[in-house]
């Protein structure tokens, strides 16, 4: 019978709902376009299809994202991550080519100050993509990031990569996090409790 159909969506539900999502649909084009190393046409009609595969195909659940994006703070985060990215480059570049001993090494633990599956995946993404790091393990249930990092010689250098990505979480909450991400991030104090760092 009719009337035992479920009712249709409304029209104004489903435009808000792919509202809500489409910061996360345009990261996976920005994703797919830096994991290729290239900013062309191609490229990012390439990533729009792979982003299409990726949220419809596989049926993933959906996103929970905060609903708020600061246009300011993304293109702050645009154009520090691409600064952070040739001057990555420049220093394993040097490091790998200068005489004398091999830069040194390390495994270092990051406490995020968020508790956010997304900003989590964010942060973890942006780190690797940096030339000189690489996360090697998530632990969700303590908020933790696991890297390996090179060009480190002391535990000053090991602080100063860890602030680094901590950086990198304040950067993104700023852009696309809730407001009480927002806020953690406001009242975490300056100076964070060294954690561990073992080097190799």
């Amino acid at each position: 019978m009719s009337g035992d159909r479920a009712p249709a969506p409304p029209a104004r539900g489903v435009l808000g709902v792919t509202w809500r999502q489409l910061p996360f649909f345009l990261w996976l084009i920005a994703l797919w376009m830096l994991l290729w190393g290239q900013f062309t046409v191609l490229a990012f009609l390439t990533g729009l299809v792979a982003a299409i595969v990726v949220t419809r195909v596989f049926r993933l659940p959906p996103v929970s994202l905060s609903g708020r994006l600061n246009i300011w703070f993304g293109l702050v985060f645009v154009a520090t991550f691409l600064v952070a990215l040739v001057r990555g480059s420049l220093l394993v570049a040097w490091q790998t080519v200068r005489p004398g001993k091999l830069p040194g090494a390390a495994i270092i633990a990051v406490h995020l100050r968020t508790d956010d599956d997304l900003i989590m995946t964010h942060t973890a993404v942006t780190s690797s993509l940096i030339p000189g790091s690489l996360v090697l393990e998530a632990d969700r249930d303590r908020r933790m990031l696991y890297l390996h990092v090179i060009g480190v010689e002391d535990d000053d250098d090991i602080e100063m990569q860890r602030q680094s990505v901590l950086g990198w979480e304040a950067r993104i909450v700023r852009a696309v996090g809730s407001k009480a991400q927002l806020e953690v991030i406001r009242n975490a104090t300056v100076t964070t409790p060294r954690q561990g760092g073992t080097p190799t």
